[in-house]
């Protein structure tokens, strides 16, 4: 399906009119994704989220995805692609920032009654996105980097492998700085609360992409054998 849609294009045109033809590519697509589940996650992330005895945050559900489409675009079109969904990501979270800054500092009606808890709320982002920036940047660009290092020293064999291995050092190195960046900022305080925040979000992160490795095969299998 994610192949059909990024390989569209508007066929019927107007006589004598000329236009950029849309590639025939699935990437457009993935990254319209990735950077969407990176815009909600940073905001989403700002609700701290306690399980029973697991401390997590209100992202743990959606981010993982972010990770599992960054896994098909390094495999199917290098670390260069996969840098570039990265930075745009980071574009459009600067942007949606931005955005909720000037709207917190706009003057409310005298009607609206949920200004102390839209800033309250939206105001937290800016901290949350330095936490997913340090974080994102160093576990995302490592996942890319050995993933794509792995491929040019296996080949295209043990596909597994590479989506395993790159993700476990890619989402520790994410967790960890992310993590002990953002706890203060939902209210997590304790050391112990930080590490259960730490571990609980690694091994949730790793454990998802593990369940889903087998579409994740299935979608590089298709993009690879289309494009």
């Amino acid at each position: 399906m994610i192949y059909a849609i990024g390989k569209y294009r508007i066929s019927a045109m107007p006589s004598g009119s000329s236009y950029i033809p849309v590639q025939k590519s699935a990437y457009p697509v993935l990254l319209a994704l990735f950077t969407t589940i990176f815009v909600l996650s940073n905001i989403v992330s700002t609700k701290g989220v306690q399980v029973g005895p697991l401390v997590t945050d209100g992202a743990f559900f959606l981010f993982p995805a972010a990770y599992v489409i960054g896994d098909v675009i390094s495999e199917c079109y290098g670390f260069r692609a996969a840098r570039r969904a990265v930075w745009t990501g980071f574009l459009a979270m600067i942007i949606a920032v931005s955005t909720f800054y000037v709207a917190i500092l706009l003057p409310a009606a005298s009607f609206y009654e949920g200004q102390a808890a839209f800033a309250v709320t939206l105001g937290l982002v800016p901290r949350i996105v330095v936490a997913s920036l340090s974080g994102y940047a160093a576990g995302q660009l490592l996942n890319a980097w050995l993933l794509t290092l792995m491929k040019d020293r296996l080949g295209e064999r043990g596909l597994w492998k590479r989506l395993l291995g790159s993700t476990v050092v890619g989402e520790f190195g994410d967790t960890l700085i992310f993590c002990l960046i953002a706890a203060p900022v939902i209210g997590i305080s304790t050391v112990g609360d930080t590490a259960n925040y730490v571990v609980v979000g690694f091994v949730w992160k790793t454990l998802v992409e593990v369940v889903v490795m087998p579409i994740t095969y299935l979608v590089i299998r298709r993009i690879k054998a289309h494009e």
